[in-house]
């Protein structure tokens, strides 16, 4: 076949993929996806891009559709010539590649997103130091944990030199897998260059009404082009004799190559069968399995003269997938099963379980325990590797194949975890359905339903998964009085501890007090643990419950023994958050700020990717409250990110909402408003009463910046009294502070005075600096004059040494310079007012400064415009890094934790230091510290 043959009329898309390659040559990341139905030439235009690529390194790889749901598949296939540099990787991606790649023994249990951030981490080692450009032909069939690591990679892409080039059919289910990557349609070719391949594959030039015809009944496909006019006679291209009516193009192409396989001899059938249910191209696999079946070696030799096959001195390979479904299609239901029983002994032999399973089950007449254990024991280890998504579909295909109801429904809902791991929120919750189903009366009732409300916590509404988790926790308590669910008493009690902890985060996301009371009550009927993390939620929960429940001092004590306990290591990054929450409740929203904090760095330590969205939330919310504005803002980009990525729906609520926050205090109206409105879209039919509650105060904290009084006065005040998700004792806390100063600027002083008594009530057992200085300042609005500067001082005495609290600092000096100002005390409020106006300058809360900025022109000194600070010039991933870097992090460290690679990192830190006029590393550090 000529190069004019195989590329006519492929100008544009040779063009594309030039100035991909270019890019890649160039040192940036590149990732360009090709979609065109069977026979447009795909597979030319990626040979070609192969021809090209160089001085860059090429990688291939091509999906099987036998080998679809085997996990890492194409990946061992794409990366095997550089599995020598996973050495380099970071210890945890390292290890986790390595397990996916079969180089070691999986460790189980890892974060299917830690092998994708490895196979990041890898691909830009192996772009050293020329460029890398991966192609990866039929992408449709490419196994899910294979396709979700290389699609993570192109969405990551930076200043590696890796190229990622795919080629798909352009199906809707290819078009949505693909809808993050650049794409390029591959249509078919108008009548001159089509005219041309007819005239390269023809006897003789066809005539122009023949050359019309045929295009046209072809649509232009090149490989139909090419098979028709192999077909057609002399007399029928030059017109002296008709056309065949039909033509066979079209959907008539499979049975063009199913008539060429029809006229091979019996035993070349066979083996074509063979190689097209084997899928992976292993030629000595195909011949010893086609030899138990009675095919003769040499009988490869007439499919590969026929131009079906190509044979190397180990692969082989279908000239086209259409090629494969012709002989799939061709063959008897009978002739299929013996063929998948013959690769299942081959595979067995050579040691490989897994395919043998799924041989197998393919060979499978009805219901068999063997093969599905066989199957399950796959599924554990492709879910070991870190491949939940494909395991899941075995574990289906397991439970299908299991007679027992009890033993069906455990696959069922074990293949709901791996797909809900795995990124199948769709999937998980079919089967899970079909676990209850297949339950009945006598399966694991308590454990499908606190299944059913963490995916609906996570993502739908979350008041039901409440309702749900209150409906486990009694049919737990059931099961461990009827002793019917399998455990020790030791193993039960953790049991329904979760289901209570459960419980519980799904009452502080609907702001449900008297959920929050049951809950507290039932985890103190439960024994005391004997482990700490157990003991330590446990304690939580009945000191939430009973502080709650009006038990001040008793909630209170509770909480303080729980937060004792708290190790300075060895607690994973939801038990810190735990500890956020309980120092939330006891007032003091500085501690929890740094349990959040501390939360963040522990789940990127740990590489736990799917958690990471929940963990943000806390830590970008610990970085807001501690006046690192931009920081904040930033982690949500990174949350919101990952949570649409991992398809946590709720998680992106959270995020939406604390950039609206963030937005409110730099003043800008635009984005604050449109992200406000997007977090309330999917909390209020969600019923997250702490989503909605923290997106209305980003609105009402916007009108109070901008000195719109009334308004804001009327968006806080709401919070406590009317509208979905009003009252929640976290927003109504949270914005506590705000709604005093609201109600003062709109002249009504009662209601000011009721809120402060209400965070009197609520901070009574809070001992922070930052939470007496919040009350004093709050006090101060509604005291007399005499008082209140005093009060304000007491504020400023209390946060002076609080480096998290520039923005409260700044927020009290500006009130103190404005009681001052008024007291005719001018060269007092001047001090005070240019101290707020450089603070806020700094921290880019644009209204804020501008109002300091007037009080310091009205007591008589006209004040500048402070520069803001240069992190604020940094981008949200700019800053992302510099953060980590300031805290001592190497770049492999860094790249590893925000799931880039080292020279992405290194590219970004080449801009950031001149921004921020450092030179090294330790000055970096000084200027964040």
């Amino acid at each position: 076949m000529t190069a004019v043959d195989r590329l006519a009329g492929r100008q544009r898309e040779l063009a594309a993929i030039d100035d991909f390659l270019t890019g890649v040559r160039a040192g940036t990341g590149q990732a360009l996806a090709l979609r065109g139905e069977p026979g447009a030439g795909k597979t030319a235009l990626l040979l070609r891009a192969a021809e090209r690529a160089a001085p860059a390194r090429v990688l291939r790889a091509t999906g099987a559709e036998p080998e679809s749901q085997m996990a890492f598949a194409a990946l061992h296939q794409l990366l095997r010539p550089v599995s020598g540099l996973v050495d380099a990787l970071p210890e945890a991606q390292r290890e986790a590649v390595r397990g996916a790649l079969g180089l070691a023994a999986p460790t189980g249990g890892q974060d299917r997103f830690l092998v994708s951030a490895g196979v990041l981490s890898l691909l830009a080692e192996a772009a050293v130091p020329d460029g890398l450009v991966c192609i990866v032909d039929d992408f449709q069939w490419v196994d899910r944990a294979s396709a979700d690591a290389l699609l993570f990679a192109a969405r990551r892409l930076g200043a590696d030199g890796v190229g990622l080039l795919f080629a798909a059919r352009d199906t809707a289910e290819a078009r949505h897998t693909l809808k993050d990557v650049p794409g390029l349609t591959v249509g078919g070719l108008d009548a001159a260059d089509a005219a041309l391949v007819l005239a390269a594959r023809s006897a003789v030039p066809p005539v122009p009404d023949v050359a019309a015809l045929v295009v046209a009944a072809t649509g232009g496909n090149p490989l139909a082009l090419r098979e028709t006019a192999g077909l057609l006679t002399p007399e029928q291209l030059t017109g002296r004799a008709p056309l065949p009516d039909p033509l066979p193009v079209g959907d008539g192409i499979g049975a063009v190559f199913g008539e060429q396989i029809a006229r091979l001899p019996e035993a070349t059938r066979l083996v074509l069968l063979v190689a097209a249910l084997e899928g992976l191209g292993d030629l000595r696999l195909v011949l010893r399995a086609a030899a138990r079946l009675g095919a003769a070696a040499d009988a490869v030799d007439a499919a590969e003269a026929a131009g079906l096959l190509d044979i190397e001195p180990t692969g082989i390979r279908f000239r086209h997938p259409l090629i494969r479904s012709a002989v799939h299609a061709g063959a008897g239901a009978a002739d299929r099963r013996a063929v998948h029983r013959a690769l299942a002994a081959e595979s067995e032999e050579a040691g490989d379980t897994g395919r043998g399973a799924r041989h197998r089950a393919e060979a499978a007449l009805g219901p068999d325990e063997d093969i599905a254990a066989e199957l399950a024991a796959a599924a554990g280890l492709a879910r070991a590797r870190g491949g939940y998504a494909d395991a899941a579909r075995t574990l289906i295909r397991a439970a299908d194949l299991t007679p027992d109801r009890r033993t069906r429904s455990l696959r069922l809902k074990d293949a709901a975890v791996a797909a809900w791991l795995g990124g199948r929120p769709g999937q998980a919750r079919s089967s899970l359905a079909a676990a209850r189903e297949a339950a009945g009366d006598g399966g694991p009732s308590a454990e499908i339903a606190q299944l059913s409300g963490r995916f609906e916590l996570h993502s739908g509404d979350a008041a039901e998964a409440l309702r749900t988790f209150l409906a486990a926790v009694e049919q737990a308590s059931v099961q461990a009085s009827e002793h019917t669910s399998g455990q020790t008493p030791e193993q039960t009690a953790r049991a329904r501890l979760s289901i209570l902890a459960d419980a519980a985060e799904a009452a502080s996301y609907v702001g449900d007090t008297d959920a929050a009371v049951l809950i507290g009550r039932r985890a103190a009927e439960l024994p005391e643990p004997g482990d700490p993390a157990d003991a330590f939620l446990r304690d939580v929960l009945i000191g939430a419950g009973a502080l709650q429940g009006g038990d001040s001092r008793g909630g209170a004590q509770r909480l303080r023994r729980a937060l004792d306990a708290v190790p300075d290591d060895g607690f994973d990054a939801l038990l810190l958050l735990w500890a956020a929450a309980a120092a939330s409740l006891l007032g003091e929203g500085d501690v929890g700020a740094r349990f959040g904090a501390r939360a963040g760095r522990v789940a990127r330590v740990s590489g736990m990717v799917g958690t990471l969205p929940v963990v943000l939330e806390s830590t970008a919310t610990a970085e807001r409250m501690n006046s690192a504005f931009a920081l904040s803002a930033a982690l949500s980009e990174e949350g919101l990110a990952l949570a649409r990525e991992t398809g946590i729906t709720n998680s992106a609520a959270a995020h939406l909402a604390n950039l609206a926050v963030c937005a409110a205090v730099r003043g800008d109206e635009a984005d604050a408003r449109a992200y406000a409105h997007e977090a309330l879209a999917i909390a209020i039919p969600h019923r997250l009463g702490l989503r909605v509650g923290v997106a209305s105060y980003a609105l009402g904290l916007l009108d109070l910046g901008l000195g719109r009084f009334e308004q804001a006065h009327e968006r806080l005040t709401a919070l406590t009294t009317a509208g979905p998700g009003a009252g929640h004792p976290a927003a109504v806390w949270g914005s506590t502070a705000d709604r005093v100063e609201a109600a003062v600027g709109a002249g009504d002083v009662d209601a000011a005075r009721a809120s402060v008594d209400f965070l009197e009530r609520w901070s009574a057992n809070a001992t922070s600096p930052r939470a007496r200085a919040l009350l004093a300042r709050c006090r101060a609005l509604v005291a007399d004059d005499g008082a209140a500067p005093e009060l304000l001082r007491h504020s400023l005495d209390l946060l002076a040494d609080d480096s998290g609290a520039a923005y409260d600092r700044a927020r009290t000096a500006l009130l103190l310079g404005e009681r001052l100002r008024r007291e005719r005390r001018v060269g007092e409020a001047r001090t005070h007012l240019r101290h707020a106006a450089e603070a806020f300058g700094h921290l880019g809360a644009v209204p804020w400064e501008r109002r300091a900025l007037g009080e310091l022109r009205a007591a008589g000194e006209a004040g500048e415009r402070a520069e803001p600070a240069a992190l604020t010039t940094l981008t949200a991933q700019e800053l992302r890094i510099t953060r980590l870097v300031a805290e001592g992090l190497s770049n492999r460290d860094v790249a590893a934790r925000l799931f880039l690679s080292t020279r992405t990192v290194e590219y970004h830190l080449y801009k950031v230091y001149p921004k921020l006029g450092v030179t090294s590393r330790t000055e970096l550090a000084r200027l964040l510290a």
